[in-house]
């Protein structure tokens, strides 16, 4: 027992309950001044130095990571998600020939460094070849996908990352309204995007326009909380004690033990 102050003082015991080594029940109890009884104040089970106990709790943003998320999941994203900027809408742009414009010379720089680019022939390409027609063209390859090909290719994309996959069926959007969709080039662009959600199951992954996953930019609905367990030891049940000992209920009292007189006789 410790003493908590005047007439207040903490019994400890010792609780047997599977699950809860090293764990004490406290119970405090209190005298007034001048009373004659003592109250009971509380009764809590505390840990001891050696008992075992649950893990520090940690957030859920900061549990998760990348491949966690499964069919069903939701990975709300918060206002000032890093990741996330707002669309351009050029209210706030200067006209592009403004003399306070602050890209206007960094487009220009861009715009020669690509002249200079295009007009840079390789030493090992033979002039009137393929890869030198290629190159004033500006395609800078001999040969590129063919019709099968892109279909093809279009075909496994969309099996393992379509709208038909059991991720997307319980996905709250699409990918064509998600902020972390980067479209690719080309005709393939229409149907097909690279996701660049590292919490996402498609990170880095050629994704259709119509498939999805909870790490929607825009799923505002966040998870409902899971139910928490019910206790396995239940604190707040009352026992009832008697305060003086029962009486032993198989003795007779005096009374019963005198003979009773038959009044139908005499």
């Amino acid at each position: 027992m410790v003493s908590e102050g005047d007439r207040v003082v903490t019994h400890f015991f010792e609780c047997e309950e599977p699950g809860y080594r090293g764990w004490r029940w406290a119970v405090t109890v209190a005298r007034a001044s001048r009373a004659k009884y003592v109250t009971l104040d509380e009764t809590v089970l505390l840990p001891g130095s050696d008992a075992l106990l649950a893990p520090e709790w940690v957030p859920w943003s900061e549990r998760l990571r990348p491949g966690d998320m499964g069919p069903g999941d939701l990975l709300p994203t918060e206002a000032d998600d890093i990741r996330l900027e707002p669309g351009y809408t050029g209210e706030d742009e200067p006209p592009p020939n403004s003399a306070v414009s602050e890209v206007s010379q960094e487009m220009a720089d861009l715009v020669d460094a690509e002249d200079a680019e295009l007009t840079t022939r390789p030493a090992t390409t033979s002039r009137g070849s393929i890869a030198a027609v290629a190159d004033e063209l500006g395609m800078r390859r001999a040969r590129v996908l063919s019709r099968y090909g892109l279909h093809a290719a279009a075909d496994r994309w969309d099996e393992a990352f379509g709208a038909k996959t059991p991720m997307a069926q319980a996905a709250p959007a699409s990918c064509v309204t998600c902020a972390f969709l980067v479209p690719l080039a080309g005709s393939l662009r229409q149907a097909f995007g690279v996701c660049a959600n590292e919490f996402g199951p498609a990170d880095g992954r050629v994704v259709s326009l119509s498939y999805g996953c909870g790490g929607h930019s825009e799923a505002a609905v966040m998870p409902k909380p899971p139910k928490p367990a019910p206790h396995a030891l239940d604190t707040m049940q009352v026992d009832e004690y008697p305060l003086r000992p029962a009486r032993d209920s198989g003795s007779v009292p005096a009374e019963a033990d005198a003979p009773t007189e038959d009044l139908g006789h005499s």
